[in-house]
């Protein structure tokens, strides 16, 4: 297959609920060796590049006991699914057992078949790998004990949430800091030489079954920060960050195997710099979710290499899906931002569909939804406008824009373009509940002379304007509340 795309576009499923609501929907037991081929047609007609199938590996039968019953998952259950039963938890996707595909799904040959599919439709598959721990009952615990970081009955008297006992060790439960441990799983210890020597042999295996991976929580083994969590219990800090080693050593074998990192607390253009293709922009999220248009301005003159290594998205299995959390008119504009951008995008099934409930991970099955036809049809016309090349491999700028001394709403107004060869494209957001009128200041210098068409994509409407009057004035935009353009330029 051709190499990756500057901005790929990629689509994530929850494999476990999407094999159950195919089962269901076809009578029979759908496994990825046997999707019908018009459900592979149907991601095809969305024009994507990769779909991360989340949650393939074989999961971890104590993490699902567990998960049953884990007091506040229940809540979390039963506002998701309220007829759960104790069978419709099978476990997180996140306490991996082995890097093998869990015979429920159709094991490793029926990912064979999954990838074949999407193969010959010209799409790439993305698949989880989570290095910061593994299930408590991996075989590590017992083959490799010395690849996990371990405590001791006094750890285990006072620490009993932090550490459990598996055979007649002490381990530690895999953790963020910031949070409690996972008590599902146990804690690997990311200086031990040993353990970085395995990971590579686990994901140069990986790597020949999928085209790239999407890493759990990947700044949680940067040096600095295991050290500040786990302190003498991991032991002497190696010379080498591990990312770098890992990464590194995988890339010798298969050098366009892609890298994409689940990351947090602004660590992007570290991990960036330590071999990572692409890291999730949280900053974004929170600050279309949270903030104003100044804030994502702000965000946005950010180095423009840093910007086309990011992950956009307005939601993924991890955040509240965008439906709830943004409402009809600001998930439109948010998304608009979110998928004009540089860099990679990331949209989540039923995000097209406008469901609204975020299913815990720990569950096989999903509530039925309504479909939302009018917002299915916007996305629709979305991923069908960033799908040209100009959007995947043309160049970005962003865009100034001004007002009137007796009108500042142009602060509300979010602007840029995009260009390869003669193709352009002007994105504008009006990122606010009211109206805003502006003037977007365009970069092109080769305006004058010409008239030119400008055409939305999402109305249909048409504008001509003077090229000497773009080029000298800018073009002035008016925007109803969350309103955008996406302008082809002529």
């Amino acid at each position: 297959m051709a190499l990756w795309p500057k901005n790929p576009i990629l689509y994530e499923i929850n494999t476990s609920a999407w094999l159950y609501d195919l089962s269901r929907r076809y009578r029979r037991e759908v496994t990825l060796a046997d999707i019908p081929p018009q459900v592979w047609d149907g991601l095809t007609d969305l024009g994507v590049d990769a779909v991360w199938l989340m949650g393939v590996w074989e999961r971890s039968s104590a993490g699902a006991r567990i998960a049953r019953e884990h007091p506040g998952l229940q809540a979390d259950y039963h506002r998701a699914v309220p007829d759960f039963t104790p069978e419709d938890v099978i476990g997180s996707p996140y306490c991996v057992h082995r890097y093998t595909v869990d015979s429920r799904f159709g094991g490793d040959d029926g990912l064979v078949a999954a990838r074949g599919a999407l193969a010959v439709r010209g799409m790439r598959l993305l698949l989880d790998f989570v290095p910061n721990h593994v299930a408590r009952d991996h075989p590590w615990t017992y083959e490799h004990p010395d690849y996990l970081i371990q405590g001791d009955s006094f750890d285990l008297a006072q620490q009993p949430e932090s550490f459990f006992e598996g055979g007649r060790r002490v381990f530690a439960h895999g953790r963020d800091p910031h949070f409690p441990a996972w008590t599902d799983t146990a804690q690997v210890n990311a200086f031990h030489p040993g353990l970085r020597r395995a990971t590579v042999a686990v994901l140069k295996d990986i790597a020949r079954r999928c085209d790239g991976v999407r890493v759990d929580m990947a700044m949680l083994v940067v040096n600095r920060i295991f050290q500040q969590t786990w302190g003498a219990r991991a032991g002497d800090r190696p010379g080498l960050e591990f990312w770098p080693q890992v990464i590194g050593a995988v890339r010798e074998t298969v050098p366009e195997f892609l890298f994409l990192a689940e990351a947090y607390w602004d660590m992007e253009w570290e991990l960036q710099q330590q071999g990572f293709d692409y890291c999730y922009d949280k900053r974004l999220y929170d600050r279309l979710a949270h903030a104003n248009a100044d804030s994502v301005q702000a965000h946005l003159r950010a180095d423009p290499d840093y910007q086309g290594r990011l992950v956009r998205f307005i939601e993924n299995h991890d955040e509240e899906r965008a439906a709830a959390v943004f409402g009809p008119g600001k998930e439109r504009a948010a998304a608009v931002i979110a998928a004009t951008l540089p860099g990679a995008k990331l949209f989540h099934e039923g995000q097209l569909e406008g469901w609204r409930v975020k299913l815990p991970v720990q569950l096989r099955r999903r509530p039925a939804e309504p479909v939302d036809a009018s917002l299915r049809a916007f996305y629709r016309t979305l991923l069908h406008e960033i799908g040209a090349d100009v959007f995947r491999n043309g160049t970005w700028q962003l865009c100034d824009t001004t007002g009137w001394p007796d009108n500042d709403s142009h602060k509300n107004l979010l602007a840029w373009c995009w260009r390869a060869g003669e193709t352009r494209r002007i994105v504008a957001v009006n990122l606010s509940g009211q109206g805003a009128q502006g003037v977007i200041r365009l970069p092109w210098d080769d305006l004058g002379g010409r008239v030119w068409r400008l055409k939305d994509a999402f109305t249909g409407d048409v504008f001509m304007r003077s090229g000497g009057e773009l080029r000298d004035l800018g073009l002035y935009v008016g925007l109803g509340a969350w309103g955008c353009h996406l302008l082809g330029v002529e």
